[in-house]
């Protein structure tokens, strides 16, 4: 861990600490260190909080059954065992082929999807008590909702005359309305309307409007920057590790609003994270940070190529200076096309899919920094890449250094 830098090392332990039933052992592979130092830093974190380590107390044997010295009883022990397994097997199938049916049962229209049309449905074959036991749900409440359906058709049947109008509003608007202005145009027409009605019925029957999602702008061109040359044109592969690198940055949305900032730093050969910075802002020292790190993992970059692209934070004065001291020589796609940066964006494009998993935002900053470190450790570590025969980032170094010195010898 003396190789990294104290904000590595800080999220490291913070990892360990927020993992849910960690070991060292695993951690460490995701951040491709050593178990040791890793170790000792969060014990060093831990007593510096005045936290002591809790002594694990060995988990209890599970008690077994003595065999009975008399055979006769033997017989009748294993009998009743046999009994008891034979019964739970029958009762295990029999729950397996209620969940097979309702699997297919659920996949129908919205309008059905329902764990209590599916009791009503199958009754006939199996026992009440058994489907609401397997479905999770109380028999009381299905019953319930049994005395309702005659109330419910009445209403599914209103629903689907309101759908038709709504549709033919939403047609008239080509397409845009939704609930909100659906909802106003039907009052305008005399109708008595709930808004939260509207949204229902227009999720049932899949009536959407257009809703363009929220778009951060990130590259923001500097007018005062000096031309610099694509010499990637289009080409994002390498020959050997540390010859072409790529940056870009993309946004971290956090709930209520905010955003964080992360810039990375790409090696062609491997597509490895070879540097990365977060932050609450786009200036210069975010895209430095992240080249910074890139040549200490690297071990000096000079003699490379570094392409990104316009964003003012790239086309300033000091990321040149930097890069003119680092050796490095800067490489920019043509304005605002985003096609000339395309393996960062596809990259950033895998990050939020696979971090958000579907959720709008991250929470709050420091459960958003969490998650991108982790990420990013465990994408050069163990995450399969398919540009690389669907091996990891240090994988795939690695098999390359070792065929070079085979080569060699």
């Amino acid at each position: 861990m003396k190789d990294y830098s104290d904000e590595f090392k800080a999220d490291a332990v913070a990892l360990y600490e927020s993992t849910p039933g960690a070991i060292y052992k695993s951690i460490a592979a995701d951040l491709g260190v050593n178990r040791a130092p890793l170790r000792e830093r969060v014990l060093r974190d831990r007593e510096r909080r005045g936290i002591t380590a809790a002594v694990a107390r060995p988990a209890a044997r599970p008690r077994e059954a003595v065999p009975s010295a008399d055979p006769d009883e033997r017989v009748r022990q294993l009998e009743a065992r046999v009994a008891e397994l034979e019964a739970r097997e029958r009762k295990l199938a029999t729950e397996r082929d209620i969940l097979r049916k309702a699997a297919k049962y659920f996949a129908r229209d919205e309008l059905v999807r329902s764990r209590f049309q599916f009791v009503d449905d199958h009754r006939n074959t199996h026992e009440v008590k058994r489907l609401c036991h397997v479905l999770d749900v109380n028999r009381s409440s299905y019953y319930k909702w049994l005395a309702g359906t005659e109330t419910r058709a009445t209403r599914q049947h209103k629903d689907r005359i309101l759908a038709e109008e709504i549709r033919e509003v939403h047609g008239e608007s080509g397409g845009a309305y939704g609930s909100p202005r659906v909802t106003a145009e039907l009052r305008e027409k005399g109708r008595r309307v709930n808004e939260k009605r509207i949204a229902r019925i227009m999720r049932t029957f899949s009536i959407t409007g257009i809703r363009l999602r929220r778009r951060v702008r990130t590259t923001v061109l500097d007018p005062a920057a000096s031309p610099v040359p694509d010499l990637f044109q289009w080409d994002f592969t390498a020959t050997e590790p540390g010859r072409k690198y790529m940056g870009d940055i993309t946004y971290l949305p956090l709930a209520g609003g905010g955003f964080l900032y992360l810039a990375t730093v790409l090696d062609c050969f491997s597509r490895k994270v070879v540097g990365w910075s977060i932050a609450d802002h786009m200036r210069t020292g975010l895209v430095a940070d992240a080249l910074r790190m890139a040549a200490s993992t690297r071990g000096g970059p000079d003699g490379a190529v570094f392409h990104s692209d316009h964003g003012a934070p790239y086309g300033s004065r000091a990321f040149a200076d930097l890069c003119d001291q680092l050796g490095v020589t800067r490489s920019m796609g043509a304005v605002g096309t985003s096609a000339d940066n395309a393996a960062c964006e596809s990259f950033h494009a895998s990050l939020k899919r696979e971090t958000l998993q579907g959720a709008h935002d991250y929470g709050d900053a420091g459960t958003c920094r969490g998650t991108a470190f982790a990420w990013l450790t465990r994408y050069n570590t163990r995450r399969r890449h398919s540009a690389n025969g669907h091996l990891s980032p240090n994988e795939y170094e690695h098999r390359h250094h070792t065929a070079k010195l085979t080569l060699a010898a």
